[in-house]
C-alpha cells in the first residue's frame, strides 16, 4: 500500500515531544513490512538549518479569498523514505514549532490550515497518489476535512487515518483568525459561535480514527476522559479504535545504554545497584544501595498528576524513602519542588530541566517509576521502566492501564503497582503498597523486576494493527 504520513514532527528532524518518535518509529516499522510509505511535514527553521535541500517541483500556488501562497516543496530521503517538507518561510521559518519561548505562536490554526492544504497539493504536484493520507493530532487534523471537499478527483480512492495523540489539545479557534480557511466553501458546517475546533473536523471527516492505547481509546467515550469531544466520538465509535504505541528498545535497553555506569540485563540484575549509586551521587542524596528510591521524568504539569503527589511530599518523607524528579514545565510546580528540595536535601533531589543522561540514568537507578498521571494516553516512560527493571507505579488511566500489571490484579503476571482514584490518597497509600513490597518480599520484588524486563511493547506489533486497519479500508 501507498501511506503518506502527515505529521508535524518526526524524532532526529525535529521534535518537541512524543508525537516525534511514533513520526519515526511507526514509518520505519511500515516500510519495513513491505509497506511504501512516505512522509509530508513543515519545512522548519531547525530543519533548514541542518540541511540543505533542493526542490522537489516547481514552485507552487495556493490562492484562497484573500491570500496568495508561494510554496516550495522540499525533498530528503531518510532512512530510505522520502520525505517532502512544504517550505512556506513565513509560517515555518521561525525559532520554535509551536511556540516562540514558551507562548503559543497566535496564527498556529492558520499555519498548520495552511499546511493541510498544502500537503495535499504537494502530492498531486508530485503525482503521489496515497491508498492512505495517516494524519497525527490537531496539526493535519483539518486534512480529511479539505480531502473530503477535494473534487479534483486525485483522491478519489484515498482514505484517511486521524490518529488522536493526545485530546487535550484541539486546535480551536476563532474562523477569522484562520485566512486558508475563512473563505472555504464548506467550512460554515464547521463553525459553531464563531470558532471552530480542528480536532472536532479530523474527527468527523476521516476514514477511520485512532488513539495511542485501547484503554484510552475507551476513556475518550466518556463525558470525563474525552476533553469534551465524546459526543462526537461516541458517533463514530465504530470507526475508533485503540493500538497501543511501541517502545523504542534501540535507545532504551540497559545492556548496551551509554548513558549508564555500569550496563545490566535481567541476569546482572545486580549490577543495577551501581547505577542507584551514579544517581544518588549525581542528586547529592546519601549513597544508599538498599533505600528504596522513587525516580520521576517528567513536564511539570497538572496533566503528570503534580496536584496528587506534592500534597503528600511531605507525609512521604516519614518513611525511609529517596526520590528524585527531573524536569521543567510549570514554574510553581517548580518552585514548590525546589522549595521541599532545600528542606528536606538527605532525601528528595530536584533537577530543575532535562538532560537525556538524567533522565536514563533515573530510569537504571530508581528502584520504582511515578507515573499518578491525571491522563496519559500511552505513555512511554513506564514501558522504559519496565525495560530497565524499574517498578512503575501508576494510575490506571489510557495507556497505564494497559501496560502495567498490579499486584492485586495478577499476582503471578505483575509488573507494578496501580491505584484508581485521583487523589493524593490513593496515590500515597499506593507507594506505601509499593514500599512494604520491597522490604517484606525482595525475592518477589527480584522476580517482578525481571518480569518487567522480559515485558515488550514493539513497533512491529503496532504497525501490523495499522496495517490491518488500512487493508480493512480498501475493501
Amino acid at each position: 500500500m501507498n501511506i503518506v504520513f502527515a505529521i508535524s514532527e518526526v524524532e532526529d528532524l525535529v521534535k518537541t515531544g512524543g508525537l516525534a518518535d511514533v513520526g519515526k518509529a511507526l514509518p520505519l516499522a511500515l516500510k519495513k513490512a513491505g509497506e511504501q510509505v512516505s512522509i509530508v511535514m513543515p519545512y522548519y527553521k531547525a530543519i533548514a538549518e541542518q540541511y540543505k535541500l533542493a526542490d522537489a517541483c516547481a514552485q507552487q500556488t495556493l490562492f484562497t479569498e484573500g491570500k496568495v501562497y508561494h510554496y516550495n516543496i522540499k525533498q530528503l530521503s531518510w532512512n530510505d523514505i522520502d520525505v517532502y517538507f512544504i517550505d512556506y518561510p513565513e509560517y515555518f521559518d521561525r525559532e520554535g514549532l509551536y511556540t516562540s519561548t514558551y507562548e503559543a505562536y497566535a496564527d498556529n490554526s492558520e499555519r498548520f490550515s495552511f499546511f493541510c492544504g498544502a500537503a495535499l497539493n504537494a502530492l498531486q504536484a508530485l503525482s503521489i497518489q496515497p491508498d492512505v493520507i495517516h494524519c497525527h493530532d490537531w496539526h493535519t487534523a483539518m486534512l480529511p476535512f479539505l480531502l473530503h471537499n477535494d473534487h479534483s478527483g486525485f483522491f478519489n480512492t484515498t482514505k484517511t487515518v486521524f490518529t488522536i495523540h493526545n485530546a487535550a489539545f484541539q486546535g480551536v479557534t476563532k474562523l477569522d483568525d484562520i485566512p486558508y480557511l475563512r473563505h472555504h466553501p464548506a467550512i460554515a458546517s464547521q463553525v459553531h459561535g464563531g470558532y471552530i475546533n480542528m480536532l472536532q473536523s479530523g474527527i468527523e471527516f476521516a476514514t477511520k480514527i485512532t488513539t495511542v492505547s485501547p484503554n484510552y481509546a475507551e476513556e475518550l467515550l466518556t463525558d470525563l476522559g474525552s476533553h469534551g469531544l465524546h459526543d462526537r466520538l461516541v458517533t463514530r465509535q465504530q470507526d475508533l479504535s485503540g493500538i497501543l504505541n511501541g517502545c523504542d528498545y534501540g535507545q532504551w535497553n540497559p545492556q548496551d545504554d551509554e548513558y549508564l555506569p555500569k550496563n545490566y540485563s535481567a541476569d546482572t540484575l545486580h549490577d543495577k545497584k551501581m547505577c542507584k549509586l551514579a544517581l544518588q551521587e549525581i542528586s547529592h542524596l546519601p549513597l544508599n544501595a538498599d533505600v528504596p528510591l522513587l525516580g520521576m521524568v517528567c513536564r511539570l504539569t497538572d496533566q503528570k498528576g503534580f496536584g496528587y503527589l506534592v500534597p503528600i511530599l511531605q507525609e512521604l518523607m516519614h518513611h525511609n524513602v529517596q526520590l528524585v524528579i527531573v524536569g521543567t514545565g510549570d514554574p510553581k510546580v517548580c518552585m514548590d519542588l525546589d522549595e521541599f528540595a532545600q528542606n528536606h536535601a538527605s532525601q528528595f533531589a530536584f533537577i530543575n530541566g532535562f538532560s537525556v543522561h538524567h533522565a536514563h540514568l533515573v530510569e537504571a537507578g530508581a528502584d520504582f517509576f511515578l507515573m499518578p498521571s491525571q491522563f496519559e494516553p500511552c505513555g512511554l516512560n513506564q514501558m522504559y521502566s519496565l525495560a530497565y527493571g524499574t517498578l512503575p507505579i501508576v494510575r490506571a488511566v489510557g495507556g497505564l492501564k494497559d501496560t502495567v500489571v498490579d499486584t492485586n490484579q495478577d499476582k503471578d503476571n505483575a509488573t507494578g503497582f496501580v491505584f484508581n482514584a485521583p487523589s493524593p490518597a490513593a496515590l500515597l497509600s499506593c507507594i506505601r503498597r509499593a514500599l512494604l513490597f520491597y522490604y517484606e518480599h525482595p525475592v518477589k520484588f527480584r522476580e517482578m523486576q525481571i518480569r518487567g524486563m522480559n515485558t515488550r511493547f514493539t513497533w512491529e506489533t503496532a504497525a501490523e494493527s495499522y496495517r490491518a486497519l488500512y487493508a480493512s479500508m480498501s475493501h
